[in-house]
């Protein structure tokens, strides 16, 4: 009886520790659960590692940056950015939920709540800090134009200085801001739309003479439509793309800060790129110095 009753708890010993040993194991060997990160209580870490889901806004008409794949979620260099920050988090790819941020409400919908973070080719600069905060910048790019493989009058922005070319961009974005500089007349040279592909297709149908924002987008556009699309002149700025969150939020800012420094370092940032924006033929350059402001 003694010998049974021993031999008894002995097994029942071995199946609880079997049951912890596989406990959340799910046969992939990525641990990606709650339990696997440990982030300050009352964090945003904490909370979204917690609630295991997240909400990341992007841009759903850049090639290479984030656009809408056969999938029917964006893809892209941005995309996979937020991918990694997402991964250090310990939330699974499939718990992402990806809302679409065009230039103009990036800023409202980080303050507003609507997303945690927002990855969508957002350059930093102070009038932007005035609402909400930057991690990074994880990529730098710069504004150029795009015209009509055939067109020859357009060499630069300074191309626009005689108030005969109009020029598309996208409402509330820094190149919008920046061609200002050298149209004539804004109220009749610069159209606005609300997305590039819309500036894209104005081209193409000749309302416009030309498409000005990064050279990064501007390159998808072209690697998908080389008959038609061309870059005139060089780059005029630059262009430090940064992850937005909300202003008071440092610890979360200062984790995606550790987060994009780590992938710098161990390679997945050089592999997003080259997975994504790569092939269209832009330099990924060195790693940029990350602001900690």
């Amino acid at each position: 009886m003694r010998i049974t009753r021993v031999a008894a708890v002995a097994a029942a010993a071995t199946l609880a520790l079997g049951l912890t040993a596989c406990g959340g194991d799910d046969g992939s060997g990525e641990d990606t659960g709650a339990g696997s990160k440990s982030f300050a209580a009352g964090s945003t870490m904490e909370r979204l590692n917690k609630a295991q889901a997240i909400k990341i806004g992007t841009k759903f008409d850049q090639p290479g940056f984030g656009q809408k794949g056969l999938s029917g979620k964006p893809e892209g260099f941005d995309v996979e950015v937020a991918k990694i920050i997402v991964k250090e988090l310990g939330i699974p790819e499939d718990k992402i939920e990806w809302v679409e941020a065009p230039s103009k409400v990036r800023e409202d919908v980080i303050v507003n709540g609507t997303v945690d973070l927002v990855a969508a080719t957002y350059t930093i600069n102070d009038k932007r800090k005035e609402r909400i905060a930057f991690a990074g910048p994880y990529y730098e790019a710069g504004q150029n134009i795009m015209v009509k493989k055939d067109d020859t009058t357009i060499t630069g922005p300074d191309s626009f200085k005689d108030g005969t070319k109009k020029v598309c961009s996208v409402t509330g974005s820094t190149p919008a801001e920046e061609i200002k500089k050298y149209v004539k007349d804004v109220a009749t040279q610069l159209v606005l739309f609300d997305t590039y592909d819309k500036c894209r297709d104005a081209l193409k149908g000749g309302q416009v003479d030309a498409v000005t924002t990064d050279n990064v987008i501007l390159l998808g556009y072209i690697a998908k439509d080389e008959a038609s699309f061309k870059l005139a002149g060089d780059n005029f700025t630059k262009e430090p793309y940064g992850i937005g969150v909300k202003k008071e939020d440092t610890d979360f800012r200062n984790f995606i800060n550790d987060t994009l420094e780590k992938a710098f370092s161990d390679g997945s940032w050089k592999k997003a790129w080259d997975d994504t924006a790569g092939k269209f033929g832009a330099e990924l350059g060195a790693a940029p110095t990350v602001n900690r402001y």
